[in-house]
């Protein structure tokens, strides 16, 4: 167990480095750049707010997250958009107010080096487009059988 401990930490140690090096990538689709903030890099460890995600869920994200620039960087078509209303922190003047704002996932999926992901961007209104997400293609339903890409709810994948 210590060595799988050890692995997650490197890789995650690793994974946090590269992305911090990371300012934006240009996305064809979009015909400008999204950008790679401290948002998106909380969201690789964070499920929301206060909720951490399980270790080797951080594992994976953290260990494919040199293929996210590179899948923005070849997208020139959507798999697919969702859009919402919800309470996000905005710095107003001093203090930070959490405002109910329009927000819009857009998702892009590609086979890179064996690997499948999808990749989600945020944009939240009157901002810029930032990459919020990877997912690893995994898992399996007990039931069907069938692979499952993510739970459904781009603001927690």
């Amino acid at each position: 167990m210590q060595n799988n401990i050890e692995d997650f930490e490197q890789i995650k140690q690793k994974g946090e480095e590269f992305y911090k090096t990371l300012k934006e990538a240009y996305c064809p689709y979009f015909k400008e750049k999204v950008s790679f903030n401290a948002k998106g890099l909380e969201h690789l460890k964070y499920k929301q707010r206060g909720k951490s995600r399980l270790e080797q869920d951080q594992y994976m994200r953290f260990k494919l997250i040199y293929l996210a620039p590179e899948v923005l960087k070849i997208s020139s078509s959507l798999q697919g958009v969702w859009e919402t209303k919800k309470f996000e922190y905005v710095k107003i003047h001093s203090r930070t107010d959490a405002i109910l704002k329009n927000v819009s996932y857009y998702e892009f999926i590609a086979v890179i080096k064996r690997n499948r992901v999808k990749i989600i961007v945020k944009q939240v209104e009157g901002g810029n487009k930032m990459f919020w997400s990877i997912i690893p293609f995994w898992g399996m339903n007990k039931d069907t059988m069938n692979r499952i890409l993510h739970e459904g709810n781009p603001e927690e994948d």
